[in-house]
């Protein structure tokens, strides 16, 4: 019979079978719950209990006793005692379920997301769930009681805003009229920091418009943040203490402060602006390897990069490589060539011969697979995937224990745009303030301006990013109309608050579903979510989204027009 540990003063258990250790031994006990299995019954009066179906609701009466000599479990906390039943009361009997609830039991995560009641009663994902609670406990404790934050609710109906993610629209009864579902309480929190509140915080809800990944759904969780009077190092500290205050006894310990390094750094080792540690294989940027060779031109240029990997690497990764290279080539537009270099120092490439090439000294000792693109992301990439195929062949890379922390730095205020190059988006978001300093290119240079945007990173994974705000209001403004060409009179609430004596002002937001995610080795965000959508962004269990009648749109002064191949559906 599967219960959990609880207080049961107000309950008609008296305890439940979860917490019963042999310090019980002799105490008439009363246990609700679901039985799990099913192993003997003793007692002749009881006999029907075994025609019980599993899963069904029991109450059970009875004493506890030690288990007889060699039926004790002791990988289980309970297997020393059992309760030997004197009455049973069957609540409610259940009938056949869609899967076992069993964790050996495999089931396809849309048959767990359909049935998600009762995948919930699996032991990983109560575990999942109680270790959530727990975690947001630690952290209210530690920026509440420990240092006077205070926890304020903000609205989720508000109003489009621009840049960042696709948002939400939700329907007014005014015509024309809509609220939109806020990617973040960015706005919000800054404008708490200009009413004095100094010290907020809030585990918000955030929503985004965007197709569900692994690591991301339509609506998550933030553990959001903001100070008054507080620059970079000072909110760092912060969430290295606030980890080091949450983080369960079972994961060992977390040593602070948390490495750093910037965002150029981390592009040039790693391809990736949140480079996983726990590993090596960096990528190497080489001009030397081929700046003899007037035919390979084309690679010699700043942004020409090489990978290596050893010998006996590169034996477990070939099967599986050339695919992974075919797939970045595509995904990044970028011709890919395969050179392998030889011991005796010769190379083979579909370039041509190449035995004429020298090696550079720092790579000659051994022999390396070179594969040389001109785009660092796509050498990101594929690092990743050619760990993915190590370990897949053995090869222990990243320990799944580990828990590597990092700060990354530095970012550029701004990025161009992918479909307008000459034009310029917000690498974080608009009410980033440039480093200090940069801040005078601000005006002249804004692509080369630096930002005070700083991201944290666990094991490869983003799970936190923040940064010190503008809080000068023609600054802000300049940003808006000026370099990013947005619409300022959508900010206008925002512009007028910083012109009321805004004080300097600073936050960060960690994804707490990303967070809980990594510690407990779970594949997908889904996993420590009690209720989430697919990834399409659906909920399988309901159906939502569902079709709306006419009649139920009226109010709202809108009508659906069904593409033709859709014409009929059922409203």
């Amino acid at each position: 019979m599967c219960c959990f540990v609880g207080h049961n003063s107000f309950s008609v258990r008296s305890h439940t079978c979860g917490e019963l250790r042999s310090t019980h031994v002799g105490e008439v006990v009363t246990l609700c719950g679901w039985i799990q299995y099913q192993r003997y019954i003793e007692i002749a009066k009881l006999k029907e209990f075994c025609d019980v179906p599993v899963e069904s609701v029991v109450k059970v009466m009875g004493k506890v006793r030690r288990r007889p000599a060699g039926q004790e479990n002791m990988n289980m906390p309970t297997g020393e005692i059992e309760v030997c039943a004197e009455t049973v009361e069957v609540l409610n009997v259940c009938q056949k379920l869609p899967f076992e609830i069993k964790d050996f039991v495999k089931k396809t995560e849309s048959l767990r997301m359909q049935y998600r009641y009762l995948d919930l009663r699996s032991s990983q994902m109560q575990y999942n769930l109680r270790l959530r609670s727990r975690l947001v406990m630690k952290m209210r404790d530690y920026l509440c009681n420990k240092h006077g934050f205070v926890d304020v609710e903000t609205p989720t109906l508000f109003k489009r805003t621009p840049g960042g993610a696709k948002e939400f629209l939700v329907p007014s009864r005014d015509p024309g009229r809509f609220y939109s579902l806020p990617q973040s309480p960015q706005q919000f929190k800054q404008l708490l920091m200009v009413a004095g509140i100094d010290r907020y915080f809030q585990i918000a809800r955030c929503y985004r418009d965007e197709s569900s990944k692994p690591d991301r759904q339509p609506e998550f969780t933030q553990v959001d943040i903001e100070m008054s009077f507080v620059d970079q190092a000072g909110i760092q500290a912060l969430i290295e203490g606030l980890v080091q205050h949450m983080w369960p006894d079972e994961k060992g310990s977390v040593s602070t402060p948390f490495p750093s390094m910037t965002y150029e750094e981390a592009m040039r080792d790693f391809g990736v602006d949140k480079p996983d540690t726990r590993f090596g294989m960096k990528v190497s940027v080489c001009q030397t390897f081929f700046s003899t060779s007037h035919r390979l031109s084309v690679w010699r240029k700043p942004t020409a990069a090489v990978i290596y990997f050893h010998t006996q690497k590169f034996l477990l990764l070939e099967d599986g490589l050339f695919d992974c290279i075919l797939s970045c080539s595509v995904d990044f537009q970028q011709e890919v060539s395969v050179v392998v270099v030889k011991t005796d120092g010769t190379w083979k490439s579909p370039l041509g011969k190449m035995e004429f090439l020298p090696l550079a000294d720092e790579y000659a000792a051994d022999v390396h697979k070179a594969l040389s693109f001109r785009q660092r992301p796509l050498l990101g990439k594929l690092r990743l995937y050619c760990a993915e195929l190590l370990e897949e062949k053995g090869v222990a890379l990243r320990d799944p224990t580990a828990f590597h922390f990092l700060w990354v730095v530095d970012f550029p205020l701004f990025l161009p745009k992918k479909e307008e190059p000459g034009e310029l988006e917000s690498a974080h978001h608009p009410f980033t303030a440039p480093h200090p300093e940069d801040a005078d290119r601000l005006f002249s240079e804004p692509h080369k301006v630096r930002s005070q945007h700083f991201d944290l990173v666990l094991n490869g994974c983003e799970i936190g990013g923040g940064s010190v705000r503008i809080h000068n209001a023609s600054v802000q403004k300049f940003v808006l109309e000026k370099v990013l060409k947005e619409d300022s009179s959508l900010l206008s609430h925002l512009l007028e608050a910083l012109a009321s004596g805004a004080p300097p002002h600073g936050g960060i937001a960690l994804g707490l579903d990303r967070l809980l995610s990594i510690i407990v080795g779970a594949s997908s965000i889904r996993d420590v979510i009690a209720f989430p959508k697919s990834f399409r962004g659906h909920d399988l269990m309901s159906g939502a989204p569902s079709f709306v009648s006419k009649e139920e749109l009226r109010p709202y002064h809108i009508d659906v027009k069904w593409p033709a191949a859709v014409e009929g559906t059922e409203q």
